[in-house]
């Protein structure tokens, strides 16, 4: 999700939600301690120099059980970092929360709920690393006898 979309949609809102993909709601008492700017450059393992940048959410849970952001708050804190930071909101969003440790999930809609999509790594230089391509599968069943050696003709 872009951070055009997000700011599309947080007026529409009564209130601001997260879910896990399994549906595990993030406590309704989190905050965003952190939105900004990541910006990643780096070499791949075919050795291209590649960069990304995306604009990362931080969500944080306290013990500050009555603690509620609404969607006007993250509106203005949104605005805040794109005045302050230069932002532009058609970058990725990327949100950052911790589960166990700190996990890194895209981000989706659902129409209710904000849904932290989980992220896979990938090889960007699969050509260049040597990784050997999937082998077909073939049942046994599809494969045919050659017509010199069959069940039961001696020949092997």
């Amino acid at each position: 999700m872009k951070l055009s979309e997000i700011k599309r949609i947080l007026p529409t809102l009564d209130n601001v939600e997260f879910q896990l993909e399994d549906g595990t709601l993030v406590p309704e008492h989190f905050h965003v301690t952190e939105v900004g700017i990541v910006n990643k450059h780096f070499i791949d393992c075919g050795g291209t120099t590649r960069s990304e940048a995306k604009v990362n959410f931080q969500l944080w849970n306290a013990n500050d059980y009555e603690h509620r952001l609404k969607p006007g708050k993250l509106l203005n804190i949104i605005d805040l970092c794109e005045q302050k930071l230069s932002i532009n909101d058609e970058l990725e969003i990327e949100v950052e929360y911790q589960a166990g440790t700190i996990g890194k999930f895209d981000l989706a809609f659902d129409g209710k709920t904000f849904v932290l999509k989980s992220k896979m790594t990938a090889c960007l230089a699969e050509s260049a690393c040597g990784i050997p391509s999937e082998k077909q599968k073939v049942s046994m069943t599809e494969l045919k006898s050659s017509s010199c050696c069959a069940p039961n003709s001696g020949c092997c």
